[in-house]
């Protein structure tokens, strides 16, 4: 049950309506029409531009448009009262009974109540996380992270068949660097002394590797030459790595559908039939691109490239895809990952990047619009920095990662639902402050607390319930009469958490999984309200321990949110609470 989509219904029949009898011509377009929540609650229930949307094509005033329908739209019997407002909005207020269906159908769908078909089964691969793997994942991963897993969940929920997917970025230099660490590690393990330099990793969270490294060949490469030992231990140094950042992963509650390994690509001829595919399309040629804009660097010369003419697919400038000694760039196996992805037919790539990936959106769009003839779009999702303060100061690195926070420092200070909860607090191109001692709060300021605790309570509530002998198990509250819910905080309670299908599709069409956290805040703190109430208000408690059947009522309104609390929370990667200590 989607109220909103109902109503927008009521709407369009209204407008049929108006072209059967002439009013209103034939063929106007309904897409721009909505119906949603006023601004200013005391203006109604739904609010709809209908009117201002029509007024031109149809060739009308958008006032002379809002009084012909009015007359139809009140005559529903879920609306009490429709009244045009300005220029030609109108302004819904529905019946109690609209809002009390609402509540019966939440018991009745369960968790299914919100789930949408948006999605009609399209398949969306989201990419997230795809750290190099040298190491444990840090605190800038771990909003990735919970982001692309948050944003998976919710293509889910709207009806997307979702692909979660990790890219191994296991082709380059630093992992060669990771080997040479892992060495000097292993040399360490044999009572040698050694110094890291040329950039090699010192993270204590190498000295395992290394003693592993030790146990399986012994003093084998102790003395040798790094060429008959770096290939060996660049495999070995990889996978054990890919071992941390999956545990890393899996204390925060993600876990990856796929793995796809960058090197995978090289000596295959994936590159090369990626770069074909586009040299097919006229997209590949040699040419000279012009000076960087601004301030040239001083060792920039003009030469003749292998480009990629990115510019025919909305980027600035044409890209580079093969250096002067005929190595690939960068650029070029991330093109012939992106060609796989197509290949394998998913109608949507989502890719999460850092903050520091800004600059890499338009070519890698362009690449993706230039393999797919325009046919798959690519989103790519930028997610900003996170500074992590304690005690009124900034956090200080992990001794185990070296020159970093990690992931696991996180989690061990607040737990993965925490985590996560916080992490969605704001947009994810938006900076985000994670103070360790104001999440863990247990105040109205802690959003995932204020929400974990309305949850509680209405589990609280039901224990209670079922102690006085009053039976509230939701086959039981499914055929409570609600027709007491008149009361106008628990009709504000009940009309928030009919909004919630409509929350998921906006969430799901824009991708920003932040307004179901932010939905959530707004949901806890009318069952709240409503809770609070009811300290001053005898009747409007919850629990009416000498009257069952209006305690079941009345649960049954705090059961409803509490249903529609846990589907968000799961969507984010929350465990609901069950009770708080």
């Amino acid at each position: 049950m989607n109220l909103f989509t109902d109503i927008g219904g009521l709407v369009t029949d209204a407008i049929g309506a108006l072209q059967a009898d002439g009013t209103l011509p034939e063929g106007l377009n309904l897409g721009p029409v909505t119906v949603e929540p006023p601004r200013d609650p005391a203006h109604g229930d739904m609010a709809t531009n209908v009117a201002m949307v029509l007024a031109k094509p149809a060739g009308k005033k958008p006032r002379d448009i809002a009084e012909a329908l009015v007359p139809k739209l009140a005559a529903d019997p879920r609306v009490a009262s429709a009244e045009v407002a300005g220029p030609g909005f109108i302004n819904l207020r529905l019946s109690d009974g609209v809002w009390q269906e609402v509540t019966k159908a939440v018991l009745a769908d369960g968790e299914r109540y919100g789930r949408s078909a948006m999605g009609q089964g399209q398949s969306v691969n989201v990419e997230y996380v795809s750290a190099n793997p040298t190491g444990p994942l840090h605190v800038g991963h771990t909003r990735g992270a919970v982001f692309g897993d948050a944003l998976a969940s919710l293509y889910d929920y709207a009806g997307y068949d979702v692909t979660r997917e990790y890219y191994i970025n296991d082709g380059g230099a630093q992992v060669d660097t990771l080997a040479r660490s892992v060495y000097l590690r292993y040399i360490e393990a044999h009572g040698r002394d050694v110094e890291f330099a040329d950039g090699t990793y010192p993270g204590e969270y190498l000295i395992a590797t290394g003693e592993a490294l030790k146990a399986k060949v012994g003093d084998a490469y102790v003395d040798a030459p790094e060429e008959e030992w770096l290939a060996e231990v660049r495999e070995f140094a990889t996978d054990a790595m890919l071992d941390l950042i999956r545990g890393d992963l899996k204390l925060l509650g993600v876990e990856m559908d796929r793995f796809f390994s960058e090197k995978s690509l090289y000596g295959t001829g994936l590159i090369e039939q990626a770069i074909e595919a586009l040299r097919g399309k006229d997209l590949i040629y040699r040419g000279t691109l012009e000076p960087p804009k601004g301030k040239t660097p001083e060792d920039w010369e003009p030469r003749e490239q292998t480009l990629f003419r990115s510019t025919a697919h909305g980027d600035d400038v044409d890209r580079p895809i093969m250096k002067s000694d005929g190595a690939w760039t960068y650029f070029a196996p991330d093109i012939a990952y992106h060609w796989d992805k197509v290949s394998r037919g998913y109608d949507l790539l989502v890719d999460v990047f850092g903050a520091d990936h800004g600059g890499y959106v338009k070519r890698m769009k362009a690449a993706v619009s230039a393999l797919s003839d325009g046919n798959v779009p690519l989103e790519v999702k930028l997610c900003q920095l996170v500074k992590l303060y304690k005690n009124g100061e900034p956090f200080k690195m992990s001794k185990r990662a070296g020159t970093f926070i990690t992931l696991r420092d996180v989690v061990e200070q607040v737990g993965p639902d925490v985590t996560r909860f916080v992490m969605l607090t704001r947009k994810n191109d938006a900076p985000l402050d994670f103070d360790f001692d104001k999440v863990l709060e247990q105040s109205k300021e802690n959003p995932v607390f204020y929400v974990q605790y309305a949850h509680a309570r209405v589990r609280s509530v039901q224990r209670k319930a079922e102690a006085a002998g009053i039976d509230v198990s939701d086959a039981a509250l499914s055929g409570a009469d609600l027709s007491s819910l008149t009361h106008e905080a628990e009709l504000a309670l009940a009309r928030k958490i009919a909004e919630w299908p409509r929350q998921v599709e906006i969430a799901a069409k824009t991708s920003e999984p932040h307004r179901i956290a932010f939905y959530l805040y707004d949901l806890a703190s009318e069952l709240h309200a409503l809770w609070n109430r009811g300290n001053d208000e005898p009747s409007l408690r919850f629990l009416q321990e000498d009257d069952p059947d209006t305690s079941r009522s009345k649960i049954a309104l705090a059961r409803a949110a509490s249903v529609v609390i846990s589907a968000g929370l799961g969507i984010l990667g929350v465990t609901p609470a069950e009770e708080m200590r």
